[in-house]
This record gives C-alpha cells, sequence and structure tokens, in this order.
C-alpha cells in the first residue's frame, strides 16, 4: 500500500503445495499491508462434511485481549496456517479457516473477534496446541527486529558523522583462528564501509560510538536465533500435545539484554546529538522535543524489567507481547537518534529556513552577511542516507503548517520516514542494505579460517620478534636452512602419532602425492638424512600448516621458529644449550612470566611399564596424558579405559605418578630414592641420571628457575626419544604453549643409513605475537609502522616534483631513511608528519628557494633552523646521531 494510499496491497496465499509461511508475510497481513488468500488446493484437501451436532464443542480461540491488534492478527495468521498444515486435512473442516480468513481480510484497524466457535475434537486440539499466539507475536519481533538491525548501522553511522566519532572501533579484523564474534566483525565491517571516504569521523573517542560493533553483534544473534526458531515453528505441525513449545519459544526470545543494549547504545548517542546542535535556537528547540517524546533511560528500564519479570512468572503470551513492547520503545528511541543526528549535520539548511521563517517567509536574507560554511564531506554510505532523507523531506514539502515551527516539521516528518510500521518502510530497509551491498568496497575477499593477515602494525611488532630470534640463535652458532613448503606424503606420514590426521595433504600432481609440512623437524630430519650430514646446528623461521580446528591462538597456516643441534656431542650437552636457548629467546622477547615444563620419554616409558601397560600401547597412552594440561585426570583416564583399553587400576596407578611436578632437584632426589620403582627400572634410571647431568648445567648456568619438572608432560609426537619440554605463558594473554621441542635421535635414520641423534626446540611465534601486541597495549607503546627518519616536504603543486626527486634522492644517497610530500597546504605536510610520527622535517618552500636554505624542523622539540642547501643532508645525519 502507498504511503499515501490508492495502490492495492499485496496478497498472500497460503496452503499451496510446497509453500510456507514467513514473518513478513505473516506481518503484512496483520499490519493490513497485505490481504489473505487460501490456496484452493488446500481447500480440496479440507473436508466439507458436517459432522452431527453433539460430536461438536463449543471452542475460545486463545488469544489474549492484552495483545495488540496486529499481534493478534497475527496469531490468528499462524492459526490459520496450522489448521492447513494438518497432517490429516480430511479431519479438518473448511469452515473454521474460512472463518479466520473472513476475519482477516475484514478491518485490518482492530482485533478479529471470533469469539466461541464450534469445532470437532481435532480442529479443537489444533486450536488449543498451536502456540498461535506466541508464535504470531514472534513472527512480528521477527520481521521487525531484522529491520531493526539492518537500519540501526545506518543510523549509527549518522551519529559518528554528527559527532565526529573516532572509527577506530571499526578496524576489527578477522584473526582467522575461530575465536572472534563473526557478527561484531561484521558490524564493524559494515560500520567502516558506510563511513568510507568521510572526513569527518575518526576525531572524537566516545564509548557510545565504540561500543558499537559488540553491541549491533548482539543484536544480530539474536535476531538469528528469533529468525531460526519462527521460521521452522510457523510451518510445522501442531503436536497432540504440548511439550514445552511454549519453554522453547521463550528461551530462543530470552536474549533481551541485546535489545536493551541497542536502545540504550542509541539514547546515547542521540542525547550528544542534540549536544552537537550548533545552532543554539536549533539546540534549544530540538532539546525541547526530544525530551518531551523520546523514550527515556527509565522507560526503556522497565520495559526491560517487565519483560523479565514475565518470563520469571512463565506468563509467555504476556512475555511475547511485553518483548514487542520493548523492540518498539527502541525504536523509537532509534527514530530519535534519526532525527537528532541530521539535525546536527544538515543543521545549515534548517538555519536558513528558519531565518526565512523569522523574516516572514518573503524576506530575502542577506547572503552577504552570512558566513560562507564549507559542506562537510560525509561517507559513501551516510551521504546517501541522509540524501534519501532529504528527497522525503521535498515530498513533504516541509514548511511550518498549522502552528509548527520548521524544526517541528523537519522532526515530525523525519521521524514519519523512519516509522517502522509506515507501509512503504520496507523499502527503505531494502535500500539501506543496498547502501551497503552496494558499495564499491563491499564484498572483500575473506580469509579462509584459522589464517590471518598481519597489519603494518603487527608487522612492526613481528619483525622485532623474529630478529631477537634470529639473533639468539645466531649468538649459539646456528646457520640458516629453508626447505620446500610441502613435501612428498611419505615423509611425513608415521611421525606425528595420532596427530597425522592433521596433515595437510595435497592433490596428485605429476604421479606424487605430497602433503604440506606439519612442522619443520621433519622436513629437517630429511635434510640431514639426505645430504650425509653428520654434524649441523641449524635455524629455520618459516610457516607450517595443519589441517586444525581454529580456536584461540591456535591457527591452520602459522610460522614456527627452530632451533636444532644434530651430531655427536657430550651427553646432555645438546639438551642444555637448547632449553638454555628457549629461556633466552623468552626473556629477550620481554613477554612476562612463563614457565618451561620438563620431562623425559624414558622416564615416561619405564613409568609406564611400572604401572602396567604394554609397550605396544606407550606412544598412544603418552598422547592421552599429553592432554592433562586440558583435561581432568577423571577424562584422561576414561579415554585410557574406554578407547585405548586399559584396565581402571592400570589408569590409576598411572595417575598417582602424573600428579608429581615440582622443582628440578627436588623431584629428582625424590624419584631417586632407596627403593623407588624407578631406580628398578632400566629405563627410567637412565633417565634419570640424564637428569641429573641436564639439571646441574641449568643449574650452573642460571635458568633452572624457568624450569619446572612435571611428569604429566607426555608431548605426543611419536619422534621423541629422550629429554621433552614445553614453555607455558602465564600471564592472563591465555595461549597455552608457546615453545616446545625435545632429543628425536631416531627421526633422521628413517631417512638414511645413518643414526643421527638431535635435540631441537620450536617456538610458537604466532602466540608470542599475541601476548607482544597485548604487552603493548597494556603499557600504552605506541606502535611506529616505519622506521622514516625524515619527512621532506616540499610546499608547491605538481610542477615541483623535480625538486622533491633531486633532494629525496641526496637522502636515499646518503641511507637515510625518508620519504617526501609534495602538497601546496603545510597542515598536509604536519598531519602527515604527526601521523607517521617521523622526528625530523625538512620544509623547502619559494623562500627557502630563493635563499639556498632549507627548514629542518625537531618534531618532538618543536624547534625550527635553517641550513644552507648545499650541506642540509650532512647536517641532518648529525642530528639523526645525536
Amino acid at each position: 500500500m502507498a504511503d499515501g494510499g490508492g495502490e492495492e496491497v499485496q496478497v498472500v496465499s497460503l496452503g499451496g503445495k510446497g509453500s510456507s509461511l514467513s514473518s513478513s508475510s505473516v506481518n503484512a497481513i496483520a499490519a493490513g499491508q497485505a490481504r489473505l488468500r487460501i490456496d484452493s488446493s488446500a481447500l480440496d484437501r479440507l473436508t466439507t462434511l458436517s459432522p452431527p451436532p453433539q460430536s461438536l464443542k463449543t471452542c475460545r480461540i486463545p488469544i489474549p485481549e492484552t495483545l495488540t491488534p496486529v499481534e493478534c492478527r497475527a496469531s490468528l495468521v499462524v492459526l490459520l496456517n496450522k489448521l492447513l498444515r494438518h497432517p490429516n486435512p480430511s479431519q479438518i473442516r473448511t469452515v473454521l479457516p474460512n472463518l479466520i480468513a473472513d476475519a482477516l481480510n475484514s478491518d485490518s484497524g482492530v482485533a478479529p473477534s471470533l469469539g466461541s466457535v464450534e469445532v470437532t475434537e481435532e480442529e479443537g486440539l489444533v486450536v488449543q496446541n498451536s502456540c498461535a499466539e506466541l508464535y504470531g507475536v514472534s513472527a512480528v519481533i521477527d520481521h521487525e527486529a531484522a529491520a531493526l538491525a539492518t537500519v540501526v548501522d545506518a543510523v549509527a553511522a549518522l551519529s559518528c558523522e554528527a559527532l565526529k566519532g573516532n572509527d577506530l572501533a571499526f578496524n576489527s579484523t578477522d584473526s582467522g583462528d575461530g575465536h572472534v564474534d563473526k557478527d561484531e566483525i561484521g558490524v564493524a565491517s559494515d560500520m567502516k564501509l558506510l563511513l568510507s571516504g568521510s572526513k569527518m569521523a575518526g576525531k572524537n573517542s566516545i564509548q557510545a560510538i565504540s561500543k558499537i560493533p559488540e553491541v549491533h553483534g548482539g543484536l544480530r544473534q539474536f535476531v538469528k536465533s528469533v529468525h531460526s526458531m519462527t521460521r521452522v515453528k510457523l510451518n510445522s505441525s501442531v503436536k497432540a500435545v504440548d511439550g514445552g513449545e511454549r519453554e522453547a519459544v521463550a528461551a530462543k526470545l530470552q536474549p533481551l539484554p541485546a535489545l536493551r543494549n541497542v536502545g540504550a547504545n542509541s539514547l546515547s548517542r542521540a542525547k550528544l546529538n542534540v549536544e552537537a546542535v550548533g545552532i543554539e535556537s536549533s539546540r534549544t528547540g530540538l532539546l525541547t522535543l526530544f525530551e518531551e517524546k523520546c523514550p527515556t533511560e527509565i522507560d526503556l528500564s522497565n520495559a526491560a524489567k517487565l519483560v523479565s519479570d514475565l518470563l520469571f512468572e512463565e506468563d509467555y503470551p504476556a512475555f511475547v507481547h511485553a518483548l514487542n513492547c520493548l523492540l518498539e520503545t527502541v525504536w523509537n528511541i532509534v527514530s530519535w537518534e534519526v532525527v537528532t543526528a541530521f539535525v546536527v549535520l544538515e543543521g545549515g539548511d534548517l538555519e536558513g529556513a528558519m531565518t526565512t521563517e523569522v523574516n516572514g517567509g518573503d524576506k530575502p536574507v542577506d547572503k552577504k552577511s552570512e558566513k560562507k560554511k564549507k559542506k562537510a564531506v560525509l561517507g559513501k554510505g551516510t551521504s546517501l542516507t541522509v540524501q534519501l532523507i532529504k528527497e522525503w523531506l521535498q515530498r513533504k514539502e516541509v514548511g511550518s503548517s498549522d502552528g509548527q515551527t520548521v524544526l517541528e516539521k523537519w522532526v515530525e516528518d523525519v521521524l514519519l520516514f523512519f516509522n517502522h510500521k509506515r507501509p512503504k518502510f520496507g523499502e527503505l530497509v531494502t535500500t539501506v542494505k543496498g547502501i551497503v551491498e552496494s558499495n564499491e568496497s563491499r564484498r572483500l575477499p575473506k580469509l579462509p579460517k584459522g589464517t590471518r593477515d598481519f597489519s603494518k602494525e603487527q608487522m612492526t611488532i613481528r619483525e622485532k620478534a623474529f630478529s631477537i630470534i634470529a639473533d639468539v640463535f645466531k649468538r649459539h652458532g646456528a646457520t640458516a636452512l629453508d626447505t620446500p613448503v610441502f613435501e612428498l606424503r611419505e615423509t611425513l606420514m608415521g611421525k606425528y602419532g595420532e596427530d597425522s590426521k592433521l596433515v595437510y595433504d595435497l592433490a596428485d600432481q605429476g604421479g606424487e602425492l605430497c602433503s604440506l609440512r606439519y612442522d619443520l623437524t621433519v622436513p629437517f630430519a630429511r635434510y640431514v638424512a639426505m645430504n650425509g650430514i653428520t654434524s649441523f646446528k641449524r635455524y629455520q623461521i618459516a610457516k607450517v600448516y595443519r589441517r586444525d580446528n581454529p580456536a584461540k591462538g591456535r591457527y591452520r597456516e602459522f610460522y614456527q621458529c627452530d632451533f636444532d643441534i644434530a651430531g655427536q656431542y657430550e651427553e646432555m650437552g645438546p639438551d642444555f644449550e637448547v632449553i638454555k636457548i628457549l629461556t633466552e629467546l623468552l626473556n629477550e622477547l620481554d613477554i612476562g612470566d612463563y614457565e618451561v615444563k620438563l620431562n623425559h620419554r624414558k622416564l615416561l616409558d619405564g613409568m609406564l611399564e611400572i604401572c602396567g601397560v604394554p609397550s605396544e600401547k606407550f606412544r598412544t597412552i603418552c598422547s592421552s596424558i599429553d592432554k592433562l594440561d586440558k583435561q581432568s585426570f577423571e577424562q584422561v583416564k576414561k579415554e585410557m579405559v574406554e578407547e585405548k583399553g586399559l584396565s581402571a587400576v592400570t589408569a590409576d596407578k598411572i595417575g598417582t605418578f602424573v600428579k608429581e611436578r615440582g622443582s628440578p632437584k627436588e623431584l629428582l632426589l625424590k624419584l631417586k630414592q632407596e627403593g623407588s620403582d624407578f631406580l628398578l627400572n632400566a629405563s627410567s634410571k637412565r633417565a634419570l641420571d640424564e637428569l641429573d647431568v641436564l639439571f646441574e648445567a641449568l643449574d650452573r648456568s642460571k635458568c633452572i628457575s624457568k624450569v619446572v619438572f612435571d611428569l604429566s608432560l607426555a608431548r605426543g609426537l611419536d619422534y621423541y626419544t629422550g629429554v621433552i619440554y614445553e614453555a607455558v605463558f602465564k600471564g592472563t594473554t591465555q595461549v597455552g604453549s608457546i615453545a616446545a621441542g625435545g632429543r628425536y635421535d631416531n627421526l633422521i635414520g628413517m631417512f638414511g643409513t645413518k643414526q643421527v641423534p638431535a635435540v631441537g626446540v620450536s617456538l610458537g611465534i604466532e602466540r608470542v605475537f599475541a601476548i607482544m601486541e597485548q604487552v603493548q597495549k597494556d603499557r600504552n607503546q605506541i606502535v611506529r609502522p616505519t622506521e622514516t627518519q625524515v619527512q621532506l616536504s616540499i610546499l608547491g603543486d605538481k610542477s615541483k616534483l623535480p625538486l622533491a626527486a633531486e633532494l629525496a634522492g641526496e637522502l636515499w644517497d646518503s641511507k637515510v631513511k625518508a620519504e617526501y610530500v609534495v602538497n601546496k597546504r603545510s597542515d598536509k605536510h604536519m598531519a602527515r608528519a604527526k601521523e607517521s610520527k617521523v622526528p625530523w622535517m625538512v620544509l623547502v618552500g619559494d623562500k627557502e628557494l630563493e635563499s639556498g636554505t632549507v627548514k629542518l624542523k625537531n618534531m618532538e622539540a618543536n624547534i625550527e633552523e635553517e641550513v644552507p642547501r648545499a650541506t642540509f643532508v650532512q647536517e641532518l645525519q648529525r642530528r639523526l646521531k645525536e
């Protein structure tokens, strides 16, 4: 129906074969924007036979009187659809569906009153158990909440422009680790696109703006929950007995904080918008109207509390009605946010209209006395939204009438434009959705799950970390190695135990089965064996790939930083050095507190043998034990007994040992006490002797304080044969282990004729990055993404490019890190310098050219001095060294 009437309403057909009822159709019929028609095939399936009068009973349609006319009508639409979709349509007469359809097609402004009707037993069951009053109101909520979720971003974007809000909160990117909130990311992306190209956003830090992704993301989750439930329930058949459907509906509608938060956040921005109106008379008038007609925090709080109370009381019909009222309150607030933001952004036009009104409407305004105002540059999305509102106002012929001021008429018409009950409001929703989706930068490629991009600031942190790590490795005499990103599949298979299922296989190309490398250790072992190397100390920093489920700190593509020593050396010498290197790395990366958990595979094997575990199950049981850092012993025990065939007694014996944890020397002394089972086992006795040597070396090198002897550490990889260790961060950032390694004496021999013993460590750099980023955030450290030392600023137009090339060339030839800027406006040069945080500027304008000088500016001290053009590079180099 057109806004002004005169157009025919649409027709919604129910009961047709393969058709389904949607929330939008329910709302359209309920609001009188669509007429209802029962499909003839549906009527043909129903019976026209009239049963004996004694088999009929009087039944009242169970629609509460407290519902609004629209809610009542929506409930009847659902009931009608339930009758038409009855699994045994021959048990339903045509009379009742026709009665409901006639009532719905009558006056749409009132609630149809069917009173009591005569029904059969089967019809009565449908009427009583349909939950039509819940699903009908839920459909209205679903339709209007979905529209709100679309419109609210565009409204908030207007406020961002009006308040000159900081848009950094919309720079959120998907880290790819599966831990982020996809709805928040989606909101941030849409907000960024709406504000794309804006010259107004990005100035003021405002909480009601920075919270938009979180708050609107919660609304999107609420909308999805309601829609998934409503879509199914509208078209399901009625159960013979109510099996808790009302409780299930309430559970889906329960996350009401999402609505309340949207309303509260929108109200905060609306108030700030009123304060931001630049013209005092407009601000005063708008404030009066706002305080008089806009819902308050108390209104919002009371509406939300009523919803919560009714849910607790299990009054479900009243609950859905109250929730719909809360949604209505939020809509009103959002509409007022539109009004206030629009008045701020278009205040100049309003001022002109009000001035004309004050001057009598026909007296020209003195344009020369007006200060020429530069039109603000809005974002691409917000400018289109503003244009839509302005076109609407032009159609409504804005001007005072019936005693209204221009401002009052503006407010009235903008509120009408964003009235979600307006018949043509759906066109506005579609248009707003199209603004986002048609944006030229919309629909950017997405990252695969488990991968991530690094921004320029993140790359700065990463390069710093890589530099520190490489320096530590080189300090210990290692040389760099690089290997292919994929290996023959046969090279990788059988080396990782149960984790072999995480290896990425590639399609067959040229008759070779290949897989992406799972780690850097197996390729290193293959390289050593293939080249007949018997002694090698190497490091490698490269990406590895795992077909894993992304989680916080867990990726499918990530960097590892490996250090390995291969060859015959003194007993425990390489093991000591690798652990020492690990502590040096973590200390110099300055990530905070950590510990290195340490154990010995031969000690584990001895322990398992003492407990009675068959030797063929050693590796698989080690894999279970390795989960003790994430699971309770009872969970691990259940896996060992039910999945891996151990007896409960054996599992309990293992439990007594793996709980041992403590200071390396103290726990070692305990395990070597006279009568210890470990001393009676050849494997564990040798392990204890080796650990004795290792702990003494670590103690002498002053790094044993970071080591914890932990018998629950197992390391699931099959190739470990001796000492194993794992570094764990102990700070607030939960990332799991950050480094791990151990001795693997038999791995290289799998690829060649010689057994070359080896030991190594691998640093999980992605998790270290997460910690370093959080540390910098906590310390309020500012990351400079470039190392630029000097900004060469040439004041002029493009004709000055040759001059810029000459001077910049001299700086680059002298190894000075410099960038140049050519622009007529000095403020552009200063803004660029402050943004990049360069320590020095070289300014060259017409005055400097005439005098044969350049101006050097120390940005931190804000001191300028002129130096001769011929020696400016040398002067600058001298100051950079100071």
